[in-house]
């Protein structure tokens, strides 16, 4: 009996290493084309020429100060979003919760747009501030939302945590909407950018100030996979096996918003990444999260990377911003699993 359980697990183990190893492959290759797509295109041959510096300065141009930093940029924010939800999914035991559904990118967008309206006409020179800033709307929201979704005697009730989610994201929304009224056409259009999910930090240093907030978090998160696992087998299972529950759940809920907001900040309101990226692992992979969280990191660089590739091809030279392509697949999924959900 014990050596068939070693087996399966073994099955498993194995099962995992393939998925990821297909997923690298699959970003490598979204990777190579992404690098080819754009209003100017590249050949495979003029890519590999620029690479070993033997292309022309507009090559080299395209390729180094456009494309590759935003292709970087989109394989980052979509681990870094979809590792958020799937720590949101794993602590609220609901298959519905999401950084965008639950209002913590809508937070996060807000003190952005707060920013911009009251403090800077321009965000150029506040790259490495409006990360810190997204951090701290993203964390009040989250607050908030744990607040209102606690229980007492039952502690944090997932139904509750969805529903209330949704109406913060509604109600920021609205305030969002109401401050777009005193914009210039410059703040306008940049907000209208962001909150339409378009990619608009496309330069190395974006990748500079997002960078370290990934370096920080996602290790942490995969440290607590064993923790995550054991929370899922309930308050009282967890309790019974000595888990300080509410200091790991307040732990893992702070990582969880700091991965969603330091990506929002760069990539602007880009929903439903946190939501296909952890239930596309939990598929192939299962429910463990040592596993599980690496698998759903690969799965949202791996969204958000075609999305963007794809938006920059089919209406060239008009760019589709990267969220409407993810909405596209992720709202009728979304429907999906509603349907599906017994709330």
């Amino acid at each position: 009996m014990e050596s068939m359980i070693h087996q399966a697990e073994r099955r498993k183990r194995s099962r995992g290493l393939l998925v990821i190893v297909i997923f690298i492959v699959l970003i490598i290759a979204a990777f190579i084309v992404s690098m080819n797509t754009g209003f100017i295109r590249l050949s495979p041959m003029d890519v590999m020429r620029t690479l070993f510096g033997q292309g022309t300065d507009q090559q080299h141009l395209i390729l180094f100060e456009f494309r590759l930093p935003r292709i970087v940029i989109s394989i980052l924010i979509g681990a870094g979003l979809a590792v958020s939800g799937c720590v949101m999914q794993g602590l609220s035991r609901n298959a519905l919760a999401d950084p965008g559904i639950l209002g913590v990118n809508a937070g996060a967008g807000l003190m952005v747009m707060l920013y911009v309206s009251f403090f800077s006409s321009t965000v150029s020179g506040s790259v490495f501030l409006l990360p810190v800033l997204a951090l701290i709307g993203a964390g009040a929201t989250a607050v908030l939302i744990y607040a209102l979704s606690y229980k007492k005697g039952e502690g944090l009730v997932p139904t509750r945590m969805l529903l209330v989610g949704i109406g913060v994201a509604a109600g920021i929304s609205a305030a969002m909407i109401v401050l777009t009224l005193r914009l210039n056409p410059e703040e306008y259009q940049f907000v209208a950018s962001w909150l339409a999910g378009r990619i608009w930090g496309t330069s190395w240093k974006f990748v500079v100030a997002l960078l370290p907030w990934l370096i920080l978090f996602l290790p942490f998160v995969f440290y607590k996979a064993k923790v995550m696992n054991v929370l899922n087998m309930g308050d009282q299972t967890a309790t019974g096996l000595g888990t300080a529950i509410e200091r790991e759940r307040l732990l893992l809920l702070a990582a969880a918003v700091g991965l969603a907001g330091a990506c929002v900040a760069v990539s602007g309101g880009i929903g439903f990444v946190g939501l296909i990226g952890p239930h596309l692992g939990r598929r192939l992979v299962g429910p463990k999260h040592q596993i599980l969280l690496p698998v759903s990191a690969l799965a949202g660089a791996l969204l958000v990377l075609v999305a963007d590739t794809l938006g920059r091809w089919i209406l060239q030279p008009t760019d589709i911003p990267t969220g409407v392509v993810v909405a596209v697949i992720g709202a009728p999924y979304f429907l999906y699993l509603l349907a599906k959900t017994k709330v």
